[in-house]
């Protein structure tokens, strides 16, 4: 099975489907992450403030996978310390993930009240010049951070992972990020469970004219939509799932309907106020 890749701005290919372990207990990382790369999953997203990265790095060094067929990705969590947005901060995940590097490295949340993401992006460039990461990107930004950051930096940010699922798509940050060349990470793919989006007509009525399963179908809406996105399951059988997802083409229509449930239903929280 072949997962499609989008080469990023900084000239590194990303797979578009890789699996995220956020709100992954620690003590479970390690066996979670060891199932989703026997399924196949070959990009891994974590994050500092997830508090399992040791666990992913356990399940990468006890794989025999090679490290060049791996994508990883974790996250920097800005704090008035410091420490917490300097080379302590990458070199602590690295430890922990057992790596010499990471593929991409993002700041987690702008956290505009600290207003330290301008100082935290500099520090990122610096951590991509010393090759302790491949690709430098962020999470949460919105367009007026990342027209701030654009002004004070001449390295455009390879990704912004960003809520996205068909009731909030973020039609406007979208459209900017992919203006700059951009490329968009989608996190809560699926909404989280937190509306019933497998009941929606366009999504039941694909997912019976493909013979797939309504997650199947979003997760694919998503690859033809051009995100890269990272559904997230504890249990073996659904990681496989949701990892079959080559096989089969939503049609124009069917896409187009699955879009059409946006209604700017958010349920993470607002990058302007999460500090």
């Amino acid at each position: 099975m072949t997962i499609p890749t989008i080469t990023l701005n900084s000239g590194r290919d990303i797979p578009q489907l890789g699996f995220g372990v956020f709100k992954v207990d620690p003590a479970e990382t390690e066996r979670i992450v060891t199932d989703a790369l026997e399924a196949g999953y070959r990009h891994i997203d974590t994050a500092a403030i997830y508090g399992n990265e040791e666990g992913v790095g356990r399940a990468i060094a006890k794989s025999g996978i090679p490290r060049d067929e791996l994508f990883i990705t974790t996250k920097q969590w800005i704090t008035e310390q410091a420490a917490d947005r300097s080379r302590p901060a990458i070199e602590s995940s690295l430890e922990k993930l057992g790596l010499d590097r990471v593929d991409l490295y993002l700041i987690h949340w702008p956290a505009p009240a600290n207003d330290l993401y301008v100082e935290a992006w500099h520090a990122l460039e610096q951590f991509q010049a010393d090759g302790l990461t491949s690709s430098i990107g962020v999470s949460n930004f919105l367009v007026p951070h990342l027209e701030r950051l654009l002004d004070a930096s001449d390295i455009v940010p390879a990704v912004n992972q960003i809520e996205v699922h068909p009731a909030y798509q973020q039609p406007g940050v979208q459209a900017f990020c992919r203006d700059k060349g951009i490329a968009i990470e989608a996190w809560a793919p699926l909404g989280q469970g937190k509306y019933p989006l497998f009941e929606e007509a366009a999504v039941a009525d694909a997912a019976e004219a493909h013979g797939k399963t309504p997650a199947q179908v979003v997760v694919r809406w998503h690859l033809q939509r051009g995100h890269i996105v990272f559904p997230k399951s504890n249990r073996a059988e659904r990681m496989a799932e949701n990892f079959d997802v080559t096989d089969f083409e939503l049609t124009i229509g069917e896409v187009a309907a699955i879009t059409a449930l946006e209604r700017d239903g958010r349920v993470g929280s607002h990058p302007d106020s999460f500090n």
